[in-house]
């Protein structure tokens, strides 16, 4: 027998405020019955997998040890980074090499990293 992902979770101190950054970054709209002041509060992708964001009374104090790796749909890892440091990321660090591969370790609002890889098209304009 085998198990599925049902969520992914983030811990947060405003579930709602952090789940409308991530709404935003993935395009995707939060559950319809999310409200401010939800402990709770869902994103479901289209693939099925939720992100589930829960409040919890801490702050982030160490690295995460999982995290996720974005991949820009349409746009270059730069511009992606852009638009992400417009929205309220912040850059953790950043392995980009001269040669264009590598990938920039970000942080959103509460500080969850997160990284942005090269897009497709990127990686297949240097293979």
């Amino acid at each position: 027998m085998t198990s599925i992902i049902h969520n992914i979770s983030v811990d947060a101190r405003d579930a709602y405020a952090v789940a409308s950054w991530w709404s935003q970054v993935l395009d995707l709209p939060m559950h319809p019955d999310d409200n401010p002041g939800d402990p709770e509060c869902l994103i479901q992708l289209p693939n099925g997998i939720r992100y589930l964001f829960i409040n919890v009374p801490e702050d982030k104090s160490v690295k995460n040890r999982m995290h996720l790796c974005l991949q820009p749909a349409d746009v270059t890892r730069d511009e992606e980074v852009e638009r992400l440091l417009g929205i309220g990321a912040t850059v953790y660090e950043d392995h980009r090499k001269a040669d264009g591969t590598g990938w920039v370790t970000m942080r959103d609002p509460e500080g969850n990293e997160f990284c942005v890889e090269r897009s497709a098209a990127e990686r297949a304009a240097t293979s």
